[in-house]
């Protein structure tokens, strides 16, 4: 972002009578195109090396204004610090690694997850790469690699199982992590979830409050932990009525949602259908709908289709459906804050969060 002469003049703390100069040197330094450095800012402004890369590094015991002149120089020229330097001189690499999977069913699950990372590690010295590490792969290479050859301070994951092995691996190695979900494991370890079985009781309840009696459930792949938490709390929200409550058999959330489409069509035509699906997903929600509409059902009228929410993608569709709402961008931003205090030291059973769920009613 430009530099205006009277910000940096206020900036610098520097009478209007010398701005012509430091206005001058600044000019000189951009004309000759050379790469900006630390003695670049401490030529430009008159300070030594040493005070100018301590001012940068935030050193407390310089004055504010200090500071200030120099990051506000620094800016105006470009300055940016050598990654390669930082690691020889601290042993840190300023880089925090995000381990994504490819989550088709979730959607724009990459865009705003990371958005919200990077806007946590706005105003730090982090930076944020994406590792990317498809679900065929051995689960464990992409986080050994990481590891082995520091190639970040941090990382975080999804895609948690009970006993995750990475879990173990980075509790063993005391390096620090976030994962987006829970596992099981006895030793307590930084996360920040959906409270997926709230979300699975809410979505029963409703679909029970609608008059469904036949509940399904499309959840996740029965390896990761919140299957059972969906599970457990799809079962609860129909206990004590007159539905029935299961997962939908030969499905997930990892199915194509061509396969999707086809179970329920032919369990409509069969008349085998559930009259009340739970969907963990926009995407399965879209091909169940187009299921049964295949087949001769309306949904919201002689069906029920109830999705998770993580886009506005149900906001503009018909037919409308009830809606739980998970917000991903907020995930990402309490991904990177919990990860940032955990770089600091904090103890991981103080980093564990869970999001409540919010039911969207857009039906009668």
């Amino acid at each position: 972002m430009a530099v205006t002469t009277k910000q940096l003049r206020q900036a610098t703390n520097a009478p209007e009578s010398d701005q012509g100069g430091l206005e001058s040197a600044v000019a000189r330094f951009l004309e000759s195109h050379r790469k900006p450095t630390l003695k670049s800012i401490a030529e430009i402004t008159g300070l030594g090396v040493t005070t100018v890369s301590r001012a940068l590094k935030d050193a407390p015991e310089l004055a504010v204004e200090t500071k200030h002149r120099v990051r506000e120089i620094a800016d105006r020229i470009g300055y940016r610090p050598d990654r390669a330097g930082v690691r020889l001189r601290t042993g840190k690499t300023n880089v925090v690694s995000l381990i994504l999977n490819p989550h088709a069913e979730v959607t724009g699950y990459d865009s705003s997850v990371i958005q919200g990372v990077t806007e946590a590690l706005q105003d730090t010295p982090l930076h944020l790469v994406v590792t990317p590490h498809f679900l065929s792969a051995d689960v464990m290479a992409p986080v050994r690699y990481i590891v082995d050859t520091g190639a970040a301070d941090g990382l975080i994951m999804s895609r948690t199982t009970p006993m995750d092995p990475r879990v173990r691996y980075l509790l063993e190695q005391d390096f620090p992590f976030v994962t987006h979900g829970r596992t099981e494991l006895a030793t307590p370890h930084p996360y920040y979830d959906f409270d997926n079985e709230a979300f699975a009781r809410l979505g029963a309840e409703r679909l029970v409050e609608r008059g469904r009696r036949r509940l399904a459930v499309v959840g996740p792949s029965e390896a990761l932990t919140f299957h059972h938490h969906i599970v457990r709390g799809f079962r609860d929200g129909a206990a004590g009525t007159e539905a029935s409550a299961s997962t939908l058999k030969g499905v997930d959330l990892d199915t194509p949602p061509t396969i999707v489409r086809q179970t329920i069509r032919n369990l409509a035509l069969a008349g085998n259908a559930p009259d009340g699906l739970l969907c963990g997903g926009e995407i399965s929600a879209l091909a169940a709908i187009a299921g049964y509409e295949e087949a001769g059902l309306a949904v919201g009228e002689d069906v029920d289709v109830i999705a998770k929410q993580t886009s506005d993608l149900f906001d503009h569709s018909l037919p409308k459906i009830d809606t739980i709402l998970e917000d991903l961008t907020e995930t990402g931003l309490r991904l990177g804050k919990l990860l940032l205090r955990r770089l600091q030291g904090e103890p991981a059973k103080a980093l564990r969060i869970v999001q409540a769920p919010y039911l969207r009613r857009r039906i009668n």
